[in-house]
């Protein structure tokens, strides 16, 4: 029996990292793992979770959390026809390989590469936040295969790795090949689909029976974590998004950038 002090220190420190995950969503526009990762990884933090665990839990927990989010937004932007299905049709087997792959991998890495994958990823990303132009484009129209079910399989794989639903990923890739933000959003919305539910699988059971792991969980996903997280983000979301009115474009897109400087940052404090 757990005892019930270290039960709800546990959940309200989970409550108070999902309110930060939730408002920053909404603030930055993009509710996905590359804000609910580093939360996580703090709270898990907080609550002394063993480190070989640790950015596990917060990426297989962030991709649980993915799952209802992305089915609810594809939802709704397909009502719209506003997501390229003929894309998302191609890419039905490669993003899954490439999350199927990541999996594997992850059964075999130490928590210290996941957190420095993050970390080079994250800059990378916020490089681009930042020094973003509308003039940075490859091309007119999408590459045809094979070049295309490559990215497809990368997406995937990246995603899993870090925990995201591959919505920046994909946003950059399409937006790169002159197709408009709002259909890459829509877009985006149905590839985190096909990442998040091989990447709960995969992750769970790659963590299946590892003895590290902390209450209510199974493999590398934290059910309380993921209890929480839903209801509290999509109540937070809303507040950051009205706070974002304040701002243009330009300043969100820097300050997301200068956000995940610091993620990148902390992750590499870890190692210090």
């Amino acid at each position: 029996m757990v005892p019930l002090d270290e039960l709800l220190w546990f959940i309200g420190v989970l409550a108070a990292a999902s309110a930060v995950a939730g408002f920053l969503a909404g603030l930055f526009g993009i509710g996905g793992g590359a804000i609910i990762v580093p939360v996580l990884y703090q709270a898990f933090t907080l609550l002394d979770t063993p480190d070989s665990v640790r950015m596990h839990l917060s990426v297989g927990t962030s991709l649980a959390v993915i799952v209802p989010t992305s089915i609810s937004s594809f939802r709704a932007h397909y009502r719209n026809k506003a997501p390229d299905i003929s894309l998302l049709k191609s890419w039905i087997l490669m993003v899954p390989l490439g999350v199927v792959v990541a999996s594997v991998v992850v059964a075999e890495t130490s928590s210290a590469v996941l957190r420095g994958i993050f970390a080079v990823i994250a800059v990378l990303v916020g490089l681009r936040m930042i020094f973003d132009r509308e003039s940075w484009r490859l091309g007119t129209d999408l590459p045809p295969n094979p070049i295309r079910a490559l990215v497809g399989f990368v997406i995937g794989f990246l995603s899993a790795l870090i925990g995201v639903g591959g919505g920046i990923l994909n946003n950059t890739f399409m937006t790169t090949y002159g197709r408009p933000l709002h259909q890459a959003v829509a877009t985006s919305s149905g590839v985190g689909i096909l990442i998040s539910i091989p990447g709960v699988i995969g992750f769970i059971w790659a963590g299946w029976g590892n003895p590290d792991l902390p209450i209510y969980s199974t493999g590398y996903v934290n059910w309380i974590a993921f209890v929480l997280t839903i209801p509290i983000t999509l109540l937070m979301a809303p507040i950051g998004a009205n706070s974002a009115h304040r701002l243009n474009r330009r300043h969100l897109e820097t300050a997301f950038g200068i956000f995940l400087f610091i993620v990148a940052g902390r992750f590499v404090w870890s190692f210090l």
